[in-house]
């Protein structure tokens, strides 16, 4: 493969791709994206690329539900892309909202959580069956930072990686090229600040329930910058898994 294409679907202003530019960058890929975001409400005009122009999608966090397609009509074509990338055997790598993308196009339901989950907590693998695919090793036990009130079931012939205290369902894989989490691997010092600015923090609060699994803007970002590392790196490694092939 002379050129490593990767396309990226972005739902929030001004986030770009948080910690996996570096490893774009030694990979030396020619990335392209699709910002969802510059859409008003109830726009359904998107234009997004020919698979074949595509080597390795990543599916950006976003605000919205994907049950949202009254407000965002947009979903409902963003969800068949997906559908027929997967299906084609290509590599994706969903990252809280899209991970609950791939899981709803997969037809799997999209949900509220029995809580919301806002903050850094630990995220423990669960054993898993054994699978015709090899499967990603999730770490034992990471700090990831959390920021969803959603959640999603598990497609059918999903594998089941990684579960929470608050969220059961924290990271599966589908096939042998597809990986979605529900937390921020993703996460830089840059996006946690942009998370909690802009009224971000307030807006994911203002039902007024909160609960023990929601942290203090002071709490999440009063950690040392090798906080990130872990789960970054898990991220790397999710990259490296779905393209192992290509």
């Amino acid at each position: 493969m002379s050129t490593f294409r990767v396309h990226y679907f972005q739902h929030i202003v001004g986030e770009g791709l948080g910690s996996p530019e570096s490893w774009l960058k030694r990979h030396n890929a020619t990335v392209t994206v699709t910002e969802f975001f510059g859409l008003a409400q109830g726009d359904a005009n998107i234009t997004l690329p020919h698979p074949d122009e595509v080597d390795l999608l990543i599916i950006m966090g976003g605000e919205m539900s994907v049950n949202d397609e009254d407000l965002y009509p947009w979903l409902i074509a963003e969800k068949l892309w997906i559908r027929h990338f997967i299906e084609l055997g290509k590599p994706v790598v969903g990252l809280c909202l899209g991970g609950q993308l791939i899981a709803s196009c997969l037809g799997a339901t999209v949900k509220k959580n029995h809580v919301k989950e806002i903050g850094w907590w630990p995220v423990r693998s669960l054993k898993v069956s054994p699978s015709t695919h090899d499967i990603f090793p999730f770490p034992e036990s990471i700090t990831a930072l959390s920021w969803h009130g959603d959640t999603f079931d598990l497609p059918e012939g999903a594998l089941w990686l990684a579960s929470s205290a608050a969220c059961a369902h924290q990271a599966f894989q589908y096939s042998a090229r597809v990986l979605g989490f529900q937390f921020h691997p993703e996460i830089t010092p840059k996006n946690l600040k942009m998370f909690l600015s802009d009224n971000g923090y307030d807006t994911m609060t203002q039902d007024g329930n909160m609960n023990t699994y929601i942290q203090t803007p002071s709490q999440m970002s009063d950690v040392p910058d090798e906080t990130f590392h872990p789960v970054n790196q898990l991220l790397e490694s999710a990259l490296d898994f779905v393209i192992r092939a290509l």
